[in-house]
């Protein structure tokens, strides 16, 4: 279909446009940053969820009935009964009543609603967009992906919460860092393409490699993080700076084979953790420093990325000396995922700063 005439008319990514994109356009790039917060919702709920341990009180998985909650009685029942069935029930929360169970349930329901909610909000507008041309046909594919990987997401949290039915009272870590780690790509994903919809380059971009490095360390600091949360690590040695006054944990490879300790010993997976934290303070410091003659909007987004990264360290210092209350604890891995937008923003700025200029084209 013909695209619309006109101030409306559709910027393709890369195309020549000013600074800030209005109009169809836009309201693409609008629509997709929609998106980005559900997802950060999702992020948010899902850490909830697993510090409430409530991630396996429900035990199966149904895309069309699973999106109806218990509506009587009896359906409560049924789902109680099915939850007694699990080691996390027998093992962990044997005294607890109906009412205790519908606490842990609506955490789950809602992560997996809003799971499904996602689908819905991004497939109908897609439809439209692409059915007025406002998204150009030469781009359908990558919202495929993307509609793919949000799927395949669904499924890989099924799977996690698989591992926590039969043997375990929690899921695996190893599920937990990819469960993360996919949501983590869609969500970065999303907001890239959205940043070419409202603010697409006018001439070609130039390298960004700094802001992808740092980007992809606050990345792999979060898998660092839900193999913490996984492990259940901030549990342990909480004091800081020491490890319950030495530099290391003791048993550092207590396990064997020796590798295998940076994923399942809480005391090394908290270390490589706690190193995680320096690298991402030091570069986020440095990358600051270099982005002071980049363009204007570069320096803002490297000013956010710095604060962030400030009060992202102070508060994993304080829910570690807490010992990881959960407020605390989600207030933290919702802060790690700001972060990561924040540097995909100044990476992406970075593709568009003029050096030297003190401006963006």
């Amino acid at each position: 279909m013909k695209a619309p005439a006109g101030k409306n008319k559709p910027h393709a990514p890369g195309a020549d446009a000013p600074n800030l994109i209005m109009g169809a356009s836009g309201a693409v790039g609008v629509w997709l940053l929609a998106i980005a917060a559900i997802i950060m919702a999702m992020i948010t709920i899902g850490g909830l969820t697993r510090l409430t341990g409530s991630g396996l009180s429900i035990t199966q998985w149904d895309l069309v009935m699973g999106a109806i909650p218990p509506l009587n009685d009896a359906q409560w029942a049924d789902a109680f009964a099915k939850y007694r069935l699990i080691p996390q029930f027998r093992v962990e929360n044997a005294g607890m009543t109906l009412e205790g169970f519908k606490g842990i349930f609506w955490w789950e329901w809602t992560h997996r609603f809003l799971g499904r909610f996602l689908g819905v909000a991004f497939a109908v507008p897609f439809v439209w967009f692409a059915w007025k041309g406002t998204i150009r046909r030469a781009q359908w594919p990558r919202f495929v992906v993307l509609f793919l990987l949000g799927a395949l997401q669904g499924l890989i949290g099924w799977w996690m919460v698989q591992s926590g039915l039969e043997v375990r009272v929690s899921v695996s870590q190893y599920r937990l860092a990819i469960h993360l780690g996919t949501a983590l790509l869609l969500l970065v994903a999303i907001l890239w393409i959205a940043l070419e919809y409202l603010r697409p380059f006018s001439a070609a971009p130039r390298p960004a490699k700094r802001g992808f490095v740092f980007a992809t360390l606050v990345y792999v600091q979060m898998l660092l993080g839900a193999l913490v949360a996984g492990l259940h690590a901030g549990l342990v040695y909480n004091t800081w700076p020491d490890m319950n006054g030495r530099l290391l944990p003791e048993g550092v490879f207590f396990h064997q084979p020796w590798w295998i300790n940076f994923f399942e010993n809480d005391g090394l997976a908290q270390f490589d953790h706690r190193i995680g934290a320096y690298l991402v303070a030091g570069f986020a410091l440095w990358l600051w420093a270099m982005s002071r003659r980049a363009g204007e909007w570069a320096r803002i987004t490297a000013d956010l990325v710095l604060g962030i990264t400030g009060f992202q360290i102070a508060l994993g210092i304080t829910t570690l000396l807490m010992q990881a209350p959960e407020t605390l604890a989600a207030l933290h891995q919702v802060t790690a995922a700001t972060l990561l937008c924040a540097a995909v923003w100044h990476a992406y700025e970075l593709r568009l700063a003029v050096p030297g200029t003190g401006r963006s084209p």
